[in-house]
């Protein structure tokens, strides 16, 4: 749910500020956004728990007429708000990468006669898509490892479903809760935290090796 808001947004963002804005507008534009990241993510899990989980608990109570289908604290309320989160991260990656691009090649198609958006079609977005790869996916093992907005947003209900406007938990969750308390260093709970945070270093690791093999293998190299 994060990437799904995070990625279409921030690939946007970074082409915007690549190809359309001016230089005065970039300069006041890109701090605005990256200074989204540097909001601690305990008062985002605030904002989601106390402000956009009841409207769209209420929004969705007053869609149905009846009970809402949207509960409160839900993955979906929590997808949302670490995707607003997470923009900064996919814009600030993918700026670099589109304005990495020769210059070259955007001269050379729009004086083929392609109009701008063509140029960013057909040109621009091809040249740096393996790189936008590579974010999105540095920006998903980000995403994985994130602890208070789940906590606060998502609730801790063991629930295996894929319906994400119901309550769950996740990883970092369950290890918080794990490690919960005075417990020995070989107490099952402690046993079962360490094992939790082995699987999630070693789904973070993966990602981050792919993102790297994707960057690196399909990246061009121009002179």
């Amino acid at each position: 749910v994060a990437l799904l808001v995070a990625g279409p947004v921030g690939l946007m963002s970074a082409v915007y500020m690549a190809e359309y804005a001016t230089p005065k507008v970039r300069s006041v534009v890109k701090p605005a956004l990256e200074l989204l990241a540097g909001i601690p993510t305990i008062v985002y899990g605030i904002f989601a728990v106390v402000t956009l989980g009841p409207f769209l608990r209420d929004l969705s109570a007053a869609l149905t007429g009846g009970s809402p289908f949207i509960q409160g604290q839900s993955i979906f309320t929590a997808g949302l708000v670490m995707g607003v989160m997470l923009i900064p991260v996919v814009s600030s990656l993918s700026d670099d990468i589109i304005t990495a691009v020769p210059r070259a090649m955007r001269d050379g198609s729009l004086g083929l006669g392609a109009t701008r958006s063509e140029t960013i079609k057909r040109v621009i977005l091809p040249a740096a898509l393996p790189g936008i790869v590579g974010a999105i996916l540095l920006t998903a093992s980000r995403a994985i490892g994130e602890t208070m907005i789940v906590v606060l947003a998502a609730g801790v209900a063991a629930n295996l479903t894929i319906n994400p406007f119901e309550a769950m938990t996740t990883i970092t969750v369950k290890i918080v809760n794990q490690l919960t308390g005075d417990l020995e260093f070989n107490s099952p709970q402690t046993l079962v935290a360490f094992a939790l945070g082995l699987t999630l270093f070693a789904l973070t690791l993966v990602m981050n090796i792919v993102a790297l093999y994707i960057v690196r293998k399909y990246r061009e190299q121009y002179e």
